[in-house]
């Protein structure tokens, strides 16, 4: 049986996404960190949303093609999150991405902080460092 934990897994590497930064910004911080999207936090580091890339695209698009209003994070961000916990089992995590539940989540500790992001890739790339070391 495979078993990893949720910090080995996890990349602290994310995007720091804050609710007053426009959206242009977010989609290039995400764009840099190649994630599909990332935790909007408060200046303590506290999770206060995410944003997609799908909600960034939503309105660069206005933005590009309809020279309409330019958004902030916060006018945009889902604020209903799904978190994950370093104490739990990433392959329930992993059985969780593969339903219709999100594909990332911010992982945080027990006063909701952000400490990092972990994904689906995150996930294949241990599973699959894990078949090489058994093979």
């Amino acid at each position: 049986m495979i078993s990893a934990s949720v910090a080995e897994c996890m990349t602290k590497d994310f995007a720091r996404i804050k609710p007053e930064m426009m959206v242009a910004e977010a989609s290039a911080n995400l764009i840099k960190k190649a994630l599909l999207g990332g935790p909007v936090i408060d200046d303590t580091g506290k999770l206060v949303g995410w944003i997609s890339e799908q909600e960034c695209l939503q309105v660069t698009l206005q933005v590009v093609y309809h020279n309409t209003r330019v958004a902030t994070v916060k006018d945009v961000m889902q604020t209903e999150v799904m978190t994950v916990r370093l104490n739990q089992d990433v392959l329930s995590i992993a059985e969780q991405m593969l339903a219709a539940k999100p594909k990332s989540y911010p992982v945080v500790d027990d006063n909701n902080k952000v400490l990092g992001v972990i994904t689906r890739r995150h996930i294949l790339n241990m599973l699959d460092n894990k078949l090489r070391e058994m093979a």
